[in-house]
């Protein structure tokens, strides 16, 4: 390409885009590789051909039809890992229905809030998984559960959630089982879903995905078929991958990397999506590598420090791998190095995006070079712009850094309900504002060199400090606080909370930790908690968060290290 002399790039592709439904898309495929293997759940001893996937989506799609549900309505799926997650992201896209994607680390208040933002009227949940008891969380929020018939609830918590289905065998009062569900269906939901296929458009919104925000409370990014069918596809097609494939899935199906990079990269190729374990586990990773001759693994930076430095790493065969991919946060150059050489990754890639742009805009292949690859975050994707812009909005030069604009396919339909936070992020000209701080070389490979906003990302998980601030405010003696992210060597960041209580209280970073647990993710609780009389500020009563954590990394002895 010629060199740029100005910081935009436009991925022209002779690649056509995918015009198609997800579930008119992935009826295709599984006719075309009908014997190969779809899905493979290690944990789950499971392992089924693209015909066996397909049967159980139309059960499942059907008998979701079966218990009332109409297209638009908001299914959420609050689970780890497992084949029922997968059924679920394909029946739910064939019914016409939305899937919401929520957190399996959610506690109380923040399934309360995703419940309710969007409207669910059915909830699709595992028993538990770790230390969350999703059923016990539920029941605490809405004790009408214990009393209702299934799909019968009517919980003043829950207003819009009428019908819960649980994971697993067993059963529990005021649930339907998931397996019972795939039989409800009959001859109508049959023939509705064929009259679904001729007339679901792909711009219809099929998929909600909780982005934490700088003023508060999640937003839920809308995305469309459109959007992730085709970033799955060329998320796919920057690894070179096809119906040979074996891609191990180690990261969250809640999350893009885990539904998009992993689920819909694989079946828009044929390739097989193989799953180690619920949620993360280095040992059951690099069996399944092993075990499944995977040639491609996907995993945070964080994930791939934990496999490399497990203790029985050098026992294993990972001869299989090629590619792969690591996203998520940024990659130390010697893991980058590591995973080629040890891992046999030659090909791995780093993919940069947010889930507002579904989420992939820049990838590295498996054809640029080495440096290139463990300095970049790649180029431009098909069929997608970037430009990096001054406070002004204004176009930079090369190699100077400004504000990673992208716009695209890729752009979500906006945030649902939200016209105001929506307009704030996609500008009139159609262009989402990322908040990331980049630059472009004169080739078009780009370079995330910081953050506008004081996003944390503690290993893979993105988390705005505001959001933890605001829930600590709820703590009867706090009068102020202040929340920013430090340097870790084993997560990437971790969170300081700088606390000013109310006259006349006391308090414990004991205490304070107790009031987080079960109420926000385990991850968005901060590690280290100082009590203060004051903050940093300036002349014009800003806080200045810079100070706070300079003053945190020199009492904790802390040294930052430069990352490419």
């Amino acid at each position: 390409m010629d060199k740029l002399t100005q910081s935009y790039v436009h991925g022209a592709s002779s690649v056509p885009l995918i015009g198609e439904t997800i579930g008119t898309h992935f009826d295709q495929v599984a006719s075309r590789w009908s014997e190969r293997d779809a899905l493979v759940v290690r944990h789950q001893n499971l392992r089924w051909s693209y015909g066996e996937l397909q049967r159980r989506v139309d059960a499942f799609a059907a008998g979701l039809l079966a218990l009332g549900l109409e297209t638009g309505d908001r299914v959420g799926i609050w689970s780890p890992n497992n084949s029922e997650w997968v059924v679920t992201q394909f029946a739910t896209a064939k019914a016409g229905l939305i899937l919401v994607n929520i957190n399996p680390a959610y506690r109380l208040a923040e399934v309360e809030y995703a419940l309710n933002k969007v409207g669910c009227k059915a909830l699709i949940t595992a028993h538990a998984f770790k230390s969350s008891e999703y059923v016990k969380m539920l029941r605490e929020l809405a004790p009408e559960i214990d009393s209702c018939a299934p799909g019968r609830l009517q919980a003043k918590r829950l207003p819009t959630l009428s019908t819960l289905i649980r994971i697993g065998a067993g059963e529990t009062s005021g649930f339907f089982r998931f397996e019972d569900v795939m039989a409800m269906g009959g001859a109508p939901e049959v023939e509705r879903l064929a009259e679904l296929a001729k007339i679901l458009q792909f711009d219809d919104p099929i998929n909600i995905q909780f982005t934490s925000g700088t003023t508060g409370a999640p937003k839920g990014a809308t995305l469309t078929h459109h959007n992730i069918l085709n970033n799955g596809f060329f998320i796919g097609a920057a690894q070179n991958l096809d119906e040979t494939d074996r891609v191990c899935i180690p990261v969250p199906l809640y999350h893009c990397f885990g539904m998009v990079l992993g689920n819909l990269a694989c079946i828009t190729h044929g390739a097989a999506m193989i799953y180690p374990s619920e949620g993360f586990e280095p040992l059951a990773t690099l069996e399944t590598v092993e075990e499944e001759r995977c040639t491609a693994l996907y995993g945070v930076p964080t994930m791939f420090i934990a496999e490399l430095g497990h203790p029985e790493f050098k026992r294993f065969n990972l001869a299989s791998l090629r590619t792969g991919i690591m996203a998520g946060s940024p990659c130390p150059v010697e893991i980058m190095r590591r995973c080629m050489s040890e891992m046999h990754m030659s090909e791995v890639t780093i993919a940069y995006g947010m889930t507002e742009t579904s989420p992939v805009s820049m990838q590295t292949s498996g054809e640029d070079s080495v440096e290139r690859r463990v300095s970049t975050v790649g180029r431009i994707h098909p069929h997608v712009e970037v430009k990096i812009v001054d406070a002004a909005g204004r176009i930079v030069p090369p190699n100077t850094a400004g504000e990673l604009c992208t716009r695209g396919y890729s752009v979500m339909l906006g945030y649902w309900e939200d016209v105001e936070r929506t307009s704030e992020a996609i500008d009139r000209a159609g262009w989402m504002h990322t908040g990331d701080l980049a630059t472009l070389d004169e080739n078009g490979y780009c370079n995330i060199v910081g953050r506008l906003k004081d996003m944390v990302i503690r290993g893979g998980e993105n988390i705005y400090p505001r959001e933890v601030e605001e829930f600590l405010y709820r703590h009867p003696k706090i009068e102020a606080v202040q929340v920013v992210g430090i340097p870790d060597h084993r997560y990437g960041e971790e969170l300081c909370a700088w606390v000013k209580l109310k006259s006349g209280e006391t308090a414990l970073a004991e205490e304070i930790r107790a009031f987080c647990k079960d109420q926000i993710a385990h991850y968005k609780i901060p590690r280290y908690f100082r009590f203060v009389d004051e903050f940093p500020m300036t002349v014009t009563g800003k806080v200045q968060k810079f100070i706070i954590r300079e003053r945190m990394m020199e009492e904790l002895k802390l040294i930052e290290e430069e990352t490419a």
